[in-house]
C-alpha cells in the first residue's frame, strides 16, 4: 500500500512515541487490517476488542503476525469489573446506577474509552460501524474536555498533491456561535502547529471583506475579531498563527484570487487552516474532495478532550484508518 509522503512523515514521528491505541471494531475487516499495518510497520501498540478465536483465525489465514497486538473481549476482561465502578463513580451524579453501568461498560466503545482512564490504552479510534454520536459520547462522558467552558470540536486532515490542509468543524458543532466558531479556530490552529501545517487560518464564509450580506456573515466577522484579540493574548501570541476573515474558499486558497478580493490580508490565498461557519457546509465540503477530488481525508478528529478519541467516516478506507491509528498516536504527545 502507498502512502504520502505527509502520511509517512506522520508515521515516522508516530513510531517513536510506542504509544498503545485501542479498535472497538474487531469484527470489520478493514480495522483488522489497518491493525496489521501499523503494528508491522511498529507504527503504534494495537489492542483490539472483539472475539479472539475469529481475529486470530483471520490472521492466521491471511498469514500475518499478531506481534505487538493485544485482543480483548470485554465479556470475558478481567478489568470488567474496575471499569463498571470507575463508570458508576464518574456517572452516578448523573443519575446513572450501577447496573447500567455495568451494561454500558459492555458497550465497546464505552469499554475502550475506559481503558484510556484507566490507564490501559493512550487513544482510541472508533467509527467504521458506528455514528459519529456513538464514538464521540463515551469520550464526553469519561475523557472530558481538557478547557472548561471549551467546545470539544472536530478536525480533518486533508492532503491534496502532497500539501496538508487542516478543516474543522466537520463532525461536531452542527452551527456554532460566533465565540464557538472562535475556539474552533483557536483550536484548529493549534492542531495545526502539532501536525506540522503552517497556522494560516481562513474564517470561510460566502462573503469576503463584506462582498456579501446576511447573519451568517456577520456571525463569522465577530468570530474572526474574537479570535484575533485572542491571539494577542500571551497564551497564544509567540505561536505564529495567521488569522483572518471573513473569506471565501477561492480567497483563502488561491493566490491570484486572494490578491484581488482581499489585497491587504497575510491569509488570503495563504490558508492552510480551513474554519466553517457551520457542520453542513464543514462535512459537504470535506467529502466533496475526498470523493470527486481525489484529496486523502483522515480523521474527523476531536480536538479539546484530555485525550485523544478519534471517529472514521464509516466509508474510510483501510489507508484512511492507518492515517487515523498514527494521527490519534500523535496527539497523545500533544
Amino acid at each position: 500500500m502507498s502512502y504520502s509522503k505527509y502520511l509517512v512523515s506522520l508515521m515516522d514521528k508516530a513510531r517513536v512515541l510506542h504509544k498503545t491505541i485501542v479498535l472497538p471494531e474487531g469484527e470489520d475487516l478493514r480495522i483488522l487490517e489497518a491493525a496489521h499495518i501499523i503494528a508491522s510497520e511498529k507504527v503504534a501498540n494495537i489492542i483490539i476488542l472483539g472475539n479472539e478465536d475469529d481475529i486470530k483465525r483471520y490472521y492466521a489465514e491471511k498469514g500475518w503476525s499478531l506481534e505487538g497486538i493485544q485482543i480483548i473481549k470485554p465479556e470475558t476482561s478481567p478489568n470488567l469489573q474496575k471499569y463498571t465502578d470507575l463508570l458508576y463513580e464518574l456517572r452516578k451524579e448523573k443519575g446513572l446506577s450501577h447496573e447500567d453501568a455495568a451494561k454500558l461498560a459492555l458497550n465497546y466503545n464505552y469499554f475502550g474509552t475506559l481503558m484510556i482512564k484507566s490507564g490501559h490504552a493512550d487513544g482510541m479510534v472508533s467509527g467504521a460501524n458506528h455514528s459519529t454520536a456513538d464514538t464521540v459520547r463515551p469520550a464526553l462522558q469519561i475523557i472530558k474536555s481538557a478547557k472548561k467552558g471549551r467546545p470539544v470540536s472536530s478536525c480533518l486532515i486533508m492532503v491534496a498533491n502532497d500539501v496538508p490542509y487542516l478543516f474543522s468543524d466537520c463532525a461536531i458543532m452542527i452551527n456554532p456561535t460566533d465565540r464557538e466558531m472562535a475556539d474552533i479556530a483557536l483550536d484548529a490552529a493549534e492542531s495545526a502547529i502539532h501536525f506540522g501545517i503552517e497556522p494560516n487560518v481562513a474564517m470561510l464564509s460566502y462573503s469576503t471583506y463584506g462582498s456579501g450580506k446576511g447573519d451568517e456573515v456577520d456571525k463569522v466577522k465577530r468570530a474572526t475579531e474574537m479570535a484575533q484579540a485572542d491571539l494577542k493574548t500571551d497564551y497564544y501570541k509567540n505561536m505564529g498563527i495567521k488569522l483572518d476573515g471573513e473569506m471565501q474558499a477561492d480567497a483563502a486558497l488561491n493566490d491570484v484570487v486572494g490578491k484581488k478580493k482581499a489585497p491587504n490580508s497575510d491569509v488570503a490565498g495563504k490558508a492552510r487552516v480551513l474554519v466553517f461557519p457551520c457542520l453542513e457546509a464543514g462535512n459537504i465540503g470535506y467529502k466533496l474532495l475526498q470523493r470527486l477530488g481525489g484529496c486523502e481525508a483522515y480523521g474527523p478528529m476531536l480536538q479539546g478532550l484530555n485525550a485523544p478519541v478519534n471517529d472514521l467516516s464509516r466509508g474510510a478506507l483501510v489507508e484512511d484508518i492507518v492515517g487515523v491509528i498514527a494521527i490519534t498516536a500523535l496527539q497523545t504527545h500533544m
